[in-house]
């Protein structure tokens, strides 16, 4: 393994800096105390650096050399909702919120790379640091880029990274076309007529409809979508009735679906709503569908796929470099920067031991032992791309 000597130096620094942002998780759009971490490192660095974006972003623009070519990276900071449940020195001081997900150590990595690059300038062009709020649920990355992301720091591609548990530590995944599935949700409203249990035929069943809408909606998948093709569609919650004896007069379903192509995303609202009319109607009830699309599927482009893996490949070995890994069907709002700009998103191993559980799960930890690879690999990234002449 190739990690570069001056970020192996400062392994200690960065579990530090990543300790103590994950002792004070803050969730979308509330990242002040990270945000103002950053900001602070980043100008000690050397950068000129923007605040404000999307309220809590930061973006540090470093120039050397005298090509006029530039690249983003970008990392997540925002935490989750979720009780930490872990006991060591550094779990969350703020209850009810935690780094379950790992942005704690993507922020820290990407701190490391620019605090080296900034040092070392090995690179001709411009690099823009992305720290981006509210990756979880909020679309932080629409919002800075509505907000003019891109206009007020052109980049001709950008990079995002993630740390995926189960991917031993040493490993990095990426292929070009979808890694992560676009994120939609939906809120059914069924409304029959209540009655007394025990006299149903005064009524018209919510309960029953709805039950029947949530078998019929997995034909999407089985019956109404290309067998080639990959979607979900997951009822994840179900609401109705207050007592034993009373038959609802209605039932809300809500549920997400996740597709990696604009064609299957867009067949899907027109197929939920066909099928719950279809289902209510049968039955002599009424509903209402509400619709949402989150985030788009997460497509690398392929140019920069390669770049990416063979910055990988520099730090880690060809052999430790999956570039065929099966796609996932959690989703990603570094999408939407993908919809701007040509890039690539990568996955880095978190192991499976310590520090390995499921990303989202309340007895998570970033693991440590990786810090200083990922900061090589941004690092590697940025210098072979915008390589210094000679």
């Amino acid at each position: 393994m190739q990690v570069k000597p001056e970020i192996a130096a400062l392994h200690p620094q960065l579990t530090t800096w990543r300790h103590d942002i994950h002792a004070h998780p803050e969730t979308a759009f509330e990242e002040r105390r990270t945000a103002a971490i950053v900001a602070d490192k980043l100008r000690g660095f050397g950068m000129e650096v923007h605040e404000g974006l999307a309220e809590t972003g930061v973006v540090g623009r470093l120039k050397a050399g005298t090509g006029n070519r530039a690249i983003g990276l970008r990392a997540d900071m925002d935490a989750l909702d979720i009780l930490e449940k872990n006991d060591f020195d550094h779990r969350s001081l703020n209850d009810g919120k935690m780094h379950a997900c790992g942005h704690d150590g993507h922020t820290t990595m990407l701190l490391g790379a620019a605090h080296y690059l900034a040092e070392t300038k090995n690179f001709d062009g411009t690099i823009f640091f992305i720290f981006q709020p509210a990756e979880e649920n909020e679309g932080g990355a629409r919002v800075m880029i509505e907000q003019g992301l891109f206009e007020k720091f052109p980049v001709e591609s950008v990079y995002g990274m993630h740390n995926v548990p189960g991917i031993p530590v040493g490993q990095f995944a990426v292929r070009p076309g979808p890694m992560m599935a676009a994120f939609d949700i939906f809120e059914i409203t069924v409304t029959g007529r209540g009655s007394h249990a025990a006299m149903p035929h005064q009524g018209i069943d919510a309960v029953v409809v709805a039950s029947q809408i949530v078998t019929a909606l997995q034909t999407i998948a089985s019956r109404a979508t290309n067998p080639l093709d990959a979607v979900v569609v997951s009822i994840t919650q179900i609401h109705g009735g207050d007592t034993w004896n009373v038959i609802p007069n209605e039932v809300v379903l809500r549920g997400t679906c996740r597709s990696f192509t604009a064609q299957v995303q867009d067949a899907l609202e027109p197929s939920i709503n066909r099928i719950v009319d279809g289902v209510c109607a049968t039955h002599g009830a009424t509903a209402s569908v509400h619709y949402e699309r989150r985030y788009p599927p997460t497509v690398n482009t392929a140019a920069e796929t390669e770049a990416a893996a063979a910055a990988a490949v520099s730090i880690v070995g060809d052999a430790a470099v999956d570039r065929e890994p099966t796609p996932m069907m959690g989703s990603e709002d570094f999408a939407y920067m993908l919809k701007q700009r040509p890039g690539c998103y990568i996955w880095i191993g978190n192991g499976s031991g310590e520090g390995g559980c499921m990303l989202h799960n309340p007895h998570y930890d970033f693991n440590d032992e990786i810090l200083p690879i990922g900061a090589s690999y941004w690092a590697e990234l940025a210098e072979s791309i915008l390589r210094a002449p000679g």
